[in-house]
Formats: C-alpha cells, sequence, structure tokens
C-alpha cells in the first residue's frame, strides 16, 4: 500500500463535504488518482475539481445577506 502523502494542491474530499465534512485529500502517485482515508472515495483530479464545483454551488450565496425577501412569484433581491 502506497503512503498518504499530500498532493500538489490540497483538494476536499467532495463526498465528505457535502455531508458538511472538510477533509483533505492524499495524492498516490502509483495510481496517479486522489483518495479520501475517512470514506472510500478516489477519483482523479478532473474528477475531484467537477464534483467540489457542485459542492461551491451549494453555497454560493453564502456571504450574501437577504434583508427582504419577495412575495412567492417574485425575485429575491439581495443587499447590496
Amino acid at each position: 500500500m502506497a503512503q498518504a502523502g499530500k498532493g500538489k494542491l490540497n483538494y476536499r474530499c467532495p463526498a465528505c463535504f457535502m455531508r458538511d465534512l472538510d477533509i483533505d485529500m492524499f495524492y498516490d502517485n502509483d495510481k496517479q488518482e486522489y483518495y479520501c482515508l475517512r470514506c472510500c472515495y478516489t477519483g482523479s483530479e478532473a474528477d475531484v475539481c467537477a464534483k467540489n464545483e457542485m459542492a461551491r454551488f451549494r453555497y454560493k450565496n453564502i456571504l450574501t445577506r437577504f434583508k427582504e425577501f419577495g412575495h412567492q412569484n417574485n425575485k429575491t433581491e439581495p443587499h447590496k
């Protein structure tokens, strides 16, 4: 078994991050893939980046403060 080592960048495990856990992934040079020590997720760099983009979609308005909410059919406007 390969020894665990950090990859070029600190990618977060998308499977754990969707469950609100912030776990860094490790890189296996022999298999050229990233893996998580907490869950059984493995994937290429492209796969990890694509799934992390889905997680960013979940939190896209985390820093936006909403002061007014529209009616049922109106769009909600963020505070500027």
